[in-house]
């Protein structure tokens, strides 16, 4: 490994670590990640660390600037995923940046508190450009 690398990006959490540095080596940028180690060991360390840092070589740095910065795509085709797949988007912004948090966590948290350790599905959604938080029907998509 070269002594000089580049870091494109810090990141708190390992997953979001991990989704940038897939996406860069599918198109072909060999990627590296300073101490994603301390951070699985304590997350806590993270913040004082500084996070997990995203790094590439310096002359395959502003390719990689450039697949991060391209944007969700809005529909997958065929070959891709299986069959038609059209991306989620913000009822309020139309915005492609929505999430799904997976499970109810308070409701969760309280069952497995009282002893039954079930985890309830969510059905809300988050928009991570404006904020909004909506419900939607499992079988909206």
């Amino acid at each position: 490994m070269d002594a000089k690398l580049v870091t494109l990006e810090q990141y708190r959490d390992l997953p979001e670590a991990l989704l940038a540095r897939g996406k860069l080596e599918s198109a072909g940028i060999e990627t590296f990640l300073a101490d994603d180690n301390m951070v699985r060991l304590d997350w806590f360390m993270s913040q004082l660390i500084g996070g997990i840092r995203l790094q590439v070589r310096p002359e395959e740095e502003a390719a990689a600037r450039a697949v991060l910065a391209e944007p969700i795509p809005e529909s997958y085709s065929e070959e891709e995923v299986g069959e038609q797949y059209g991306q989620p988007r913000c009822p309020a912004c139309g915005s492609l940046d929505v999430s799904h948090p997976g499970i109810n966590k308070p409701v969760s948290y309280l069952l497995l508190w009282l002893g039954f350790p079930l985890p309830v599905p969510s059905r809300k959604w988050h928009c991570g450009a404006c904020g909004a938080v909506w419900v939607v029907e499992p079988d909206a998509f």
